[in-house]
């Protein structure tokens, strides 16, 4: 894993990380923002600690562990991976509650655009503040956009002590099931 200074972590705050996403797919992953080693390396999830690639790997979504530099073999599993905020910051509340709603927004527009079976949103303070939804909870949501449903998952930032990597995969799994039906 490559190190950052200090001064590459600031600097990546500018950065933006592309999505891994095409139309179509089974499931569209969606973290919050990238935290600043995601935009220093362009790599969704790719700060050490955070969980998503293991509890995918966990859950059965992927036949192997995969590395964050990895990520566009997610397109052949059809899997993909988007924001609910572009901008990076070193933690997730330094975003504003307009941040989050209108990134609810452009989350909608994209979702109407690729058309993904479940769009599932890592972090279910991100979700509720997103999409106004104060009352969300981890699992499949009543909300849909056209005909794709939505799934809240666990965040799997290393941060979330409340949820461990096992029952994190659990989750997971819950919608790689549903996802597969």
């Amino acid at each position: 894993m490559t190190r950052f200074t200090p001064a590459e972590l600031e600097a990546a705050r500018d950065r933006l990380v592309p999505d891994v996403v095409a139309d179509g797919l089974h499931v569209l992953f969606c973290g919050i923002n990238p935290g600043l080693t995601t935009a220093a390396t362009g790599h969704h999830f790719a700060r050490p600690g955070n969980r998503f690639w293991p509890v995918l790997h966990l859950s059965g979504f992927t036949p192997r562990l995969m590395k964050p530099s990895e990520q566009q073999e997610l397109l052949s599993y059809g899997l993909g991976i988007t924001n609910v905020v572009a901008r990076a910051t070193a933690r997730a509340d330094e975003l504003s509650a307009q941040e989050y709603r209108e990134g609810g927004r452009q989350l909608a527009l994209k979702v109407a655009r690729l058309r993904p079976r479940w769009l599932a949103v890592v972090g279910v303070t991100a979700y509720r503040a997103a999409f106004d939804d104060k009352k969300a909870r981890v699992g499949p949501q009543e909300r849909t956009f056209g005909d794709t449903r939505v799934w809240v998952l666990p965040n799997p930032s290393g941060l979330n002590a409340h949820w461990t990597t096992a029952t994190m995969a659990e989750e997971f799994g819950r919608l790689r099931v549903a996802a597969q039906a």
